[in-house]
């Protein structure tokens, strides 16, 4: 029989509807686990309600009130899925010797964490939970979240293909997590640059069990430009590069003005005079907003605002 203490971390937002369903299929693995020896009877299940306005944390006090297995964070405010995830493992990560955090909505298959473990236990610090096929999801989505990866790859960013953020991480990986004080969180990106031994779980992801996706495309959208510019200077690059093409063909069309101005054969061009006006006119628009989302991201971090604030914590023991 191990002790292995084992804490599963739960981002939790208007998750009411899903909640219940929830907290008993982990109360059946968390017991399935303890019969097997693969982890300890104090092990926990943490739920971190983020700012929830349905009755979230009402469920996850009445859970916490009902068993010592389950526990309670209440952040003061809505932080993000990111910051949500962050502060449970911040929280537990003296307690446990390793955290497991999964989405609350039951599409992660909760039975690859029993390999995660065996895995910590084989000596890795970091196990990945690895989407095996992406069959469930539309051809956008599929498409989209793809190309996502495949970007962030030629960006420069050190990723795991089709990994989200289920994953497990041992306490001294938690401790190297806490490290790393960037106000701007993508731990996707994060994780990986702790460098400890990792490994891999696949499992298939299933259709949420319950309620409404809290990623719609808007939001997806700008937790990739979030990622993209919190871990790779190349759209800078890619600024300067388009300034570089831009003086070139300038350089080019005045040479060809001049050469037509001198054998005769100018005449009022001005469509071609709008083009060039637009052209340039939205590559630099383009550039500053660029410039100045990296600018953004440099004032937030400065003010080191605190990234979460947690206004409760039930635990029975």
């Amino acid at each position: 029989m191990k002790d292995t203490k084992l804490y599963v971390v739960i981002p939790c937002y208007n998750e009411e509807e899903v909640l219940s369903e929830t907290s008993g299929r982990m109360l059946e693995l968390f017991k399935s686990m303890i019969s097997d020896g693969l982890i300890g009877a104090e092990s926990r299940i943490v739920m971190v309600d983020d700012g929830s306005r349905d009755s979230t944390w009402e469920i996850i006090s009445r859970l916490s009130e009902s068993s010592s297995v389950f526990r309670g964070i209440k952040l003061a405010h809505n932080a993000g899925h990111q910051n949500a995830v962050l502060a449970g493992l911040m929280t537990v990560k003296d307690e446990c010797d390793c955290a497991v955090s999964i989405d609350a909505d039951l599409q992660d298959d909760i039975n690859a964490i029993a390999e995660m473990v065996r895995k910590y236990d084989d000596g890795c610090d970091v196990v990945y939970g690895v989407r095996s096929e992406r069959k469930t999801d539309t051809f956008f989505k599929r498409f989209t979240a793809e190309g996502f990866y495949k970007f962030m790859k030629i960006m420069g960013v050190e990723i795991v293909f089709n990994h989200a953020d289920y994953r497990l991480m041992s306490r001294r990986a938690l401790d190297s997590l806490s490290e790393f004080k960037e106000v701007n969180l993508f731990l996707r990106g994060i994780v990986p640059q702790i460098g400890f031994k990792s490994d891999c779980v696949y499992y298939q992801r299933a259709e949420r069990f319950a309620g409404e996706s809290k990623y719609p495309l808007k939001k997806m959208l700008s937790f990739a430009f979030d990622g993209i510019t919190s871990f790779s200077v190349k759209p800078i690059k890619l600024v300067w590069s388009m300034g570089v093409f831009v003086c070139i063909a300038a350089i080019i069309a005045a040479v060809y003005t001049l050469i037509s101005k001198f054998f005769g054969y100018t005449s009022d061009g001005w469509a071609s005079i709008m083009c060039s006006i637009w052209f340039i006119g939205g590559v630099q628009l383009i550039s500053v907003g660029v410039i100045g989302e990296y600018i953004g991201k440099i004032y937030k971090e400065t003010k080191a605002r605190p990234r979460f604030i947690i206004e409760e914590y039930k635990k029975q023991d």
